[in-house]
């Protein structure tokens, strides 16, 4: 039988192996590129969530000369706290949009994108005042009540988070990123056919993105069907990006020697 502390390792360990999959925006938030308050341009013609290592540290240091010239420039600020958080520096990203959230403090989109660093960095109840008062209660914004779910998922509320995400879907349905959450929580609470039902769904719906066909392929590969997962990670992935997402996932699971009893573990 297993314990309530091995559920719990393993819960984390799905987290962090989502997490390293780049996984869909938690805050569901719009991103630099369509900003209406200002332009940046990227520091690579390439979007963000397709960049390898050596890319992303170039945009990180391209961002952030411009950020330290110019650090209440909104999308500037933003686009350095994206790419900051892409490559493991939650602390550093969290001190960008903490500066920017006292320079805008009633910006829906900065408080949204703020409540994403706090959640990353762990400070849930932080992250969800950030969110909420976001939130216009009189005409709610999905991408607010997706974000406010996705913390509570992180909390491990998974009732009241998928109420969220449902209520998101009422006013945007069909929407990829709220389905690819939804799908998330499935995945953190270990129902992975579910969560593989709802992520199908978010990948073949408009506006879907590398992000939530990455975390299909994890909801498959954490089923054991690796072959699959790998099909689905080379569609769009270089297979340079692609070989690194499926060694993290074994690598992962190897932790717990999860990954030799999936493989083993009889179809069907």
């Amino acid at each position: 039988m297993a314990t309530t502390r091995g559920i719990g390792g393993r819960r984390r360990l799905i987290f962090s192996t989502a997490m390293m999959m780049l996984a869909a925006c938690t805050a569901g938030c719009t991103t630099t590129d369509r900003t209406t308050t200002g332009s940046v341009t990227r520091a690579s013609a390439r979007p963000v969530e397709q960049m390898n290592a050596m890319e992303l540290a170039q945009a990180v240091q391209t961002y952030g000369s411009r950020y330290q010239k110019d650090p209440k420039n909104k999308p500037l600020a933003l686009a350095y706290a994206n790419v900051l958080g892409m490559t493991g520096r939650g602390d550093q990203a969290l001190a960008v949009m903490r500066a920017l959230a006292i320079a805008y403090p009633r910006d829906r989109q900065v408080l949204a994108a703020y409540g994403k660093s706090l959640a990353s960095a762990g400070e849930f109840e932080a992250a969800l005042d950030a969110v909420r008062r976001a939130q216009t209660p009189a005409y709610p914004d999905w991408r607010l009540l997706s974000a406010e779910g996705a913390i509570l998922d992180q909390m491990s509320d998974r009732q009241a988070a998928r109420a969220l995400y449902h209520r998101a879907l009422d006013i945007q349905p069909g929407e990829a990123s709220i389905l690819s959450n939804l799908g998330m929580s499935y995945m953190l609470a270990g129902d992975l056919k579910t969560a593989e039902t709802h992520m199908r769904s978010a990948s073949s719906a408009p506006g879907a993105d590398s992000r939530i066909r990455q975390n299909l392929a994890l909801v498959v590969g954490l089923q054991g069907r690796f072959q699959e997962a790998e099909a689905i990670a080379r569609r769009e992935l270089s297979p340079q990006q692609a070989d690194a997402n499926m060694q993290y996932l074994r690598a992962m699971l190897a932790q717990q020697n999860s990954w030799a009893k999936l493989k083993d573990k009889p179809k069907g």
